[in-house]
């Protein structure tokens, strides 16, 4: 199977010298966490949720409004570019490791499209119970925590969201990309002398995303693959008798395609 077989054609990309509102405004409006970016039509980038909350909650950025950042203020260079014709088994090999979430499908020098985890996820037909490649080891946040107490255990280890639990029960759901726009509508809202102070009160309960999206121990692989594409998550919270056991990622399912 080739790559354009499966690849999300229909791009939506900006250019390096757009502002970083319009880029906010797409990510919003397509439920977008990473945008390709272009200069004279030639990629030279990759714009992540994960990078604009680094850029946007920096010491040297406080106070700056978010439309006086350029897409190329917030570029990450780091991107890997494969042909359509490139084998799907010559990328799944990859899965798992570091490095760009997105791969950026181009021909004759002009982007065509692009491959996510998400484009992935119909390969996915393994039988077995999600149970067997869940995640045991939670890494939560409470709805009192402060967000930027979330933020920083997502950088410590070095995950892409966190559940919301309160006494053992799930809430919700925090991420990068509601970190993101937290941030961006602080900036946005007030002063900079209040700016800092206005993080500290940000809660993670008013910015989280609900609901959680989860299900029982009991299903398979193939079909938490399928509630993943339905609902446009990139995490599965597991259950076992009304209590979050575990957790499984796009990343735990690509793992099991065998082609």
């Amino acid at each position: 199977m080739k790559i354009k077989e499966i690849m999300t054609k229909e791009v939506i990309y900006v250019d390096k010298d757009v502002d970083l509102k319009y880029v906010l405004k797409l990510m919003k409006k397509h439920s977008l966490t990473k945008i390709p970016v272009v200069e004279d039509k030639k990629l030279i980038g990759v714009i992540t949720d994960n990078i604009i909350a680094v850029k946007l909650g920096s010491i040297r950025s406080k106070g700056v409004h978010p439309s006086r950042f350029h897409a190329s203020s917030v570029i990450d260079k780091n991107v890997i570019i494969v042909s359509p014709e490139t084998n799907i088994n010559d990328i799944l090999k990859t899965v798992g490791e570091p490095g760009p979430t997105m791969l950026n499908v181009v021909d004759d020098g002009t982007l065509i499209g692009v491959i996510t985890k998400a484009d992935l996820l119909p390969l996915v037909k393994s039988e077995n119970k999600i149970k067997e490649i869940m995640n045991e080891n939670l890494h939560s946040v409470s709805p009192d925590d402060r967000v930027i107490h979330a933020r920083r255990r997502m950088i410590d280890e070095n995950i892409a969201r966190l559940p919301v639990m309160n006494n053992g029960i799930l809430l919700g759901m925090i991420s990068d990309n509601e970190i993101t726009f937290a941030l961006a509508e602080l900036k946005k809202s007030f002063p900079i002398g209040k700016q800092k102070h206005k993080l500290d009160e940000l809660l993670v309960n008013d910015n989280m995303k609900t609901p959680a999206i989860w299900t029982d121990a009991k299903i398979s692989i193939k079909e938490a693959a399928f509630i993943m594409l339905e609902n446009n998550v990139g995490c599965l919270m597991i259950k076992e008798n009304n209590k979050v056991i575990g957790i499984v990622t796009r990343t735990d399912l690509l793992k099991t395609i065998k082609i």
